[in-house]
């Protein structure tokens, strides 16, 4: 037969029976920490392969190669038990019980409980959960925004899963989270020290493990601050410095110690450039004693000198090893100390981005190529690219991780309580619109009390959720709708680091099913609550992304057109130069103020003295962590648990894959020392528990995580039998809900377990 050419996509189509294959470009669209250009070899209506961009010569640009994760995408979409039509509840809330309906009755339901729950309880009612397993730029949630805040405005939250401790605390040093100098810079380095920061499997934008592979190479040392010896460690660094989990400030107190007794600190950028490292240059009407300088000399309030020797106690490092590091970081220049972001998930994790700050201040590694400002890192360039339209009237939030407060006690909460925009909360939350996310179980701490706390109809009168599986977290929706793949529709997606590139992702294929695009199904919605008109303006899903692709268009000239993008699939930003955050703040200080009160950088924050609280230093301090390895709670539980990414999943998607299981089987990781203490051997079953809860997995023997340290692979779907007992193995069983101090975020690796091998274990009884 004649092959057809679409004028709009310019790829090839071909009908349901021939065989010849086409290729469209694409990329992925889950919340993984790369961005890849991938190939999708289509026949008929299938993807019979995925394969990655191999035809850009090195000298032009830089591959952007897909890992596992993107050759597993294929099997995700035609998985067997991907959900194809819409479904509503019948059994109890939480058993995962559904039947068949159609959309018609879907939105209806879903219509009615919003009108019901505005009228009763206004906006502050109706919240739509953080989630990520969607993150394009027409994702179901871009388009559920813009019609709340047309249908009258929803409790809306801020901060992230991720990042939300260094989100809140970098700002109070800098004023701003955009800390990052542009990744190609890091070549430049001559010392690269890496705090929890693992890019080999968690990739934290494509190509990363390519520079640091490059820059050791180079000659330049790379040393791993971790309590795993990760494949980051393995493979990229020279040195491996095992820490217990929620000490790395102590590590940096020590630090500070030995620069500041050896004389090593750059005095004159510090007072030059700074506020409240020492006591000649604090703010007026601050008491002797209550800068850096004097905290860690033990001149402060606590009169403790943080010295190598106390670090030891509580880190686990020899302070031999901290007298090391802390004489390399200050010597040997430029230096990059980069954090990645599971140290600031802790129960003080503020206390650990700041500290990283003041490091960088006192080496002078600020504003200059080759150095790193520390604190979040996030890009200090990010050119424009559109979002769709959508405002929302009520001006009340709360932190993300502080949803099931607002449920139980939702009109008690303040700003205490992490309320922001308002005096406090009109309302509890009543109804739950979870698009696309698995924070309402999986990925939320302590699943045993959320799960009460979701099961019962009269705190939630109502929950809606989309996705492609029955997960954890849908399990618990009242209607459930089929949501359509990455590959069955367009997108426009941008990477972690979004200097570099952005990407158009072409449909390859007709979605399964009945599954049907958000902004298909939310115009219907949006048609029952009377506000079709002013939701689509009129616009098709390709108006949209021509709306996108014009607006972007605008700020920046070169910018191909609409065709053209959809076409080529990526468009790559040129740059003359690396980006150096601070770079004009260093060079010209006068013209160029920090965008801090003071306009300097605040090592001592007056913003965190008036506060007036003890866990919320104006200063970074080491805090002893609940749950930490001073707890007296250690004589009943322990190891320390944390919850390590892995590259067999994005979080928790693609736990229900064979071919990913096979890759990496979930296990809980364990230190020789501590299974021989147990009995235990590599693959026999064990129980983890504390007092929240108990979950069942293999284990895995190793010496590459520290002793009295045990980690479970976050993303494991909770799976409870009759008892309660988890058997998949999901850390968040065993965590603890307990906000963080300042940004009210996640605590993940806080969390203090037993283990012990189970006694009916066959493949026990088989040694």
């Amino acid at each position: 037969m004649k092959i057809r050419k679409s004028k709009d996509m310019k790829i090839e189509y071909l009908s349901e029976g021939d065989q010849e294959e086409r290729v469209v470009r694409s990329s992925g669209a889950l919340n993984c920490g790369g961005r890849c250009v991938l190939k999708l070899h289509v026949k008929g209506n299938t993807i019979v392969r995925i394969s990655t961009e191999d035809d850009i010569p090195e000298e032009k640009a830089l591959q952007l190669r897909g890992c596992l994760r993107c050759r597993a995408y294929r099997s995700h979409m035609y998985h067997p038990d991907r959900i194809q039509y819409p479904l509503k509840r019948i059994g109890k809330r939480g058993e995962g019980k559904f039947q068949r309906i159609t959309w018609e009755e879907a939105l209806n339901t879903i219509a009615e409980n919003l009108i019901a729950v505005r009228n009763e309880f206004g906006p502050d009612g109706i919240y739509l959960p953080y989630a990520t397993g969607n993150p394009g730029l027409i994702s179901e949630r871009t388009w559920m925004r813009r019609l709340l805040g047309l249908f009258g405005g929803y409790l809306s939250y801020y901060g992230s899963y991720s990042s939300a401790c260094t989100q809140a605390a970098t700002p109070y040093t800098y004023g701003t989270t955009a800390t990052g100098n542009s990744r190609e810079d890091i070549l430049n380095s001559k010392l690269v020290i890496l705090v929890g920061w693992n890019p080999a499997e968690m990739i934290s934008g494509t190509n990363t493990a390519y520079y640091l592979r490059k820059l050791r190479e180079s000659g330049t040392k790379i040393i791993c601050i971790d309590p795993m010896y990760s494949a980051t460690a393995a493979t990229l660094a020279d040195q491996w410095i095992p820490i217990r989990p929620t000490t790395d400030n102590a590590l940096f107190d020590a630090m500070a110690y030995v620069m500041v007794k050896e004389n090593l600190q750059d005095q004159s950028f510090l007072d030059r450039y700074c506020l409240g490292f020492d006591e000649e240059h604090m703010p007026e009407g601050i008491p002797y004693g209550n800068s850096y300088k004097s905290y860690v000399l033990g001149l402060g309030p606590d009169g403790i000198p943080k010295t190598p020797i106390w670090a030891e106690a509580i880190t686990g490092i020899p302070a031999e090893t901290i007298t090391a590091l802390a004489r390399e970081y200050a010597t040997v220049k430029p230096g990059a100390l980069i954090q990645g972001l599971g140290p600031q998930r802790h129960a003080y994790g503020e206390q650990i981005v700041r500290g990283g700050t003041v490091l960088a201040a006192m080496t002078s590694n600020i504003g200059i190529s080759g150095g790193w400002a520390s604190g979040s890192g996030y890009a200090a360039r990010d050119p424009f690219v559109a979002s769709i339209p959508s405002i929302n009237p009520n001006p009340a939030q709360i932190s993300m991780f502080c949803w099931p407060d607002a449920i139980l006690r939702g009109k008690e909460m303040g700003p205490e309580d992490s309320v922001r925009g308002a005096d406090g909360l009109k309302s509890n939350i009543k109804l739950l619109l979870n698009l696309g996310g698995n924070c309402l179980i999986n990925q939320h701490s302590d699943i045993n009390s959320t799960k009460k706390i979701l099961e019962d109809e009269e705190l939630v009168r109502f929950i809606a959720a989309s996705d492609h599986f029955i997960t954890p977290s849908t399990r618990f929706a009242d209607i459930l709708l089929p949501s359509d793949s990455m590959y069955e529709r367009d997108d426009i997606i941008k990477p972690w680091d979004p200097d570099d590139f952005v990407l158009f992702m072409n449909q390859a294929v007709k979605p399964l099913g009945e599954c049907r695009n958000g902004y298909d199904w939310i115009s219907d919605l949006a048609g029952k609550l009377g506000l079709r008109e002013p939701f689509t303006e009129g616009r098709t899903l390709s108006d949209w992304h021509r709306y996108l692709v014009d607006k972007t268009a605008e700020k920046n000239p070169g910018f191909p057109d609409y065709e053209t993008f959809k076409q080529q699939g990526i468009y790559r930003w040129e740059h003359a130069k690396p980006c150096i955050a601070f770079e004009a703040q260093i060079s010209d200080p006068e013209n160029n103020p920090f965008p801090t009160p003071s306009g300097k950088i605040e090592v001592f924050s007056k913003a965190l003295w008036e506060k007036q609280q003890s866990d919320i230093p104006a200063v970074p301090k080491y805090l002893s962590a609940w749950e930490g390895p001073e707890d007296e709670l250690t004589q009943e539980y322990p190891l320390q648990c944390i919850g390590h990414h892995t590259k067999r999943r994005v979080h928790s998607t693609f736990d229900n894959s064979e071919l990913m299981e096979e890759v990496e089987p979930h296990a809980v990781w364990i230190n020789t020392k501590d299974a021989e203490a147990r009995s235990i051997l590599s693959g026999d079953r064990v129980r983890v528990f504390n007092s929240r809860g108990i979950v069942s997995l293999a284990a895995k023997v190793t010496v590459r995580v520290m002793p009295g340290v045990v980690s479970i692979p976050q993303g494991a779907w909770w799976t409870p039998d009759e008892n309660g007992t988890d058997t998949r193995g999901c850390v968040n069983t065993l965590t603890k809900y307990q906000p963080t101090p300042l940004a009210f975020g996640n605590p993940s690796h806080t969390c203090l377990v037993q283990i012990e091998r189970e006694e009916n274990d066959e493949h026990a009884i088989d040694h």
